[in-house]
């Protein structure tokens, strides 16, 4: 246990004191805020046409002459020329596009001619229009009233989600958890290839370096790996530690000079259940990166050169990336739907699945003791295969590994 104690404390303290690892530490709470302001701004008009942009209409129709109205950057004007001719005038003007409406529009598809592909923001602003003076003609036809129609469709119904509970009723924060559990859930995903793909250089390092065989000399490879597994995790854990906390200062200062909509998120993030939430993002930290590390572990064992990882790697991380797109796609609509239970359920997929569903609340005790269970059982077990794969591959030079070799390094006696 001495010796294991002594391999964390060098893996610990050799990365805590480099200057990088302050600067990052400090740094990036900042980057972050700094990038979601920066996003913020860049997005605010993504749904408006940058550039100016005319669209000449040709209506064989009839149907929607003159009905089309200019929005922002978008003019609508008739063409009072051939097709032929129109498009002659594309090839002088980048913001000139052509609408050829046929005569049986609703069975053959509407032409949208341009010298450059436009883009999806212009020609959904003319889908749009088209649908609305189409079904308005339809209403026409048929002797509906479209005035009262229109009147009728701008009464809005706000709705307020509330939870109940013992109590009484509290707001239910949907947008505040969706936008903490997909949160949680890219940190969990980017902080298991971080700090487990730390475990693997570092292996690869000292294997390629020789330096592995001298200290196989004095301790067991189970001892050398554990060791560096929980050396890197404590760095790791160090620096979440060290964002939570700045996170929590920042808020609370931001929250007292807030205005706005600004200031009601931040109430809206401290209504939030934040000791369960942090309880478990750390417990989930923890597991998955033991459970990972160890097999990032197992691979720089197997391997000469970090370019050999490869054939490995896709395998092993697989069910994480699989998790994290379905993550910020789908399960964060839907974090009680069967898919979303079995994920979290999974070890290997439950770190991301189950933050996306811990912010939203009522996850079943029993789910989420099961999950916990399943995640140590996981990490147990993987430890033990990747520590079979480890004691034979650190002295292992020259092969190139794979899967049935790494079966039988496995089978080794000791």
């Amino acid at each position: 246990m001495k010796k294991v104690l002594l391999i964390i404390q060098r893996e610990y303290l050799t990365r805590v004191r480099k200057r990088a690892f302050i600067v990052m530490m400090l740094a990036v709470p900042l980057l972050i805020a700094g990038m979601t302001k920066l996003i913020a701004y860049v997005a605010k008009d993504t749904d408006q046409v940058s550039k100016p942009q005319t669209v000449k209409v040709i209506d064989e129709s009839r149907m929607f002459e003159g009905k089309f109205k200019n929005a922002r950057n978008i003019r609508f004007i008739p063409a009072n020329e051939s097709l032929n001719d129109a498009k002659k005038s594309l090839n002088d003007n980048e913001d000139l596009s052509i609408l050829v409406i046929s005569k049986d529009y609703a069975h053959k598809p509407v032409q949208f001619l341009s010298k450059k592909k436009p883009s999806l923001v212009l020609t959904g602003e003319v889908e749009n229009q088209m649908n609305d003076i189409a079904s308005n003609n339809t209403m026409l036809a048929n002797h509906i009233d479209t005035a009262l129609l229109n009147k009728a469709k701008k009464n809005k119904v706000s709705v307020n989600a509330l939870e109940v509970t013992e109590a009484g009723t509290k707001d239910a924060d949907v947008g505040a958890s969706m936008g903490v559990g997909v949160a949680c859930a890219i940190l969990i995903y980017m902080s298991l290839f971080i700090y487990g793909a730390q475990v693997m250089r570092g292996v690869i390092e000292e294997k390629t370096s020789r330096i592995i065989e001298v200290i196989i000399s004095s301790v067991k490879p189970f001892q050398l790996m554990l060791g560096k597994i929980i050396g890197v995790g404590l760095v790791g854990l160090t620096q979440f530690v060290a964002w939570i906390v700045l996170s929590i200062l920042a808020t609370k200062i931001g929250g007292q000079h807030a205005t706005g909509g600004l200031a009601q998120f931040l109430v809206t993030l401290q209504n939030l259940p934040f000791g369960y939430i942090l309880f478990c993002f750390l417990f989930y930290f923890i597991t998955g990166y033991l459970l990972y590390s160890a097999l990032f572990a197992a691979v720089g064992s197997a391997v000469d050169s970090e370019t050999e990882t490869q054939q490995f790697m896709f395998p092993i991380t697989m069910p994480l990336l699989f998790t994290y797109l379905l993550s910020v796609t789908v399960l964060f609509r839907a974090p009680d739907s069967p898919l979303a239970v079995w994920l979290s359920m999974i070890p290997f997929t439950a770190p991301v699945a189950m933050m996306i569903r811990v912010p939203f609340g009522g996850v079943p005790d029993w789910q989420l003791a099961l999950s916990m269970a399943m995640m140590v059982i996981g990490f147990l077990f993987t430890t033990y295969v990747a520590s079979r794969i480890y004691r034979v591959g650190v002295l292992m030079y020259g092969k190139k590994a794979n899967f049935k070799e790494l079966a039988k390094w496995f089978f080794y006696k000791e």
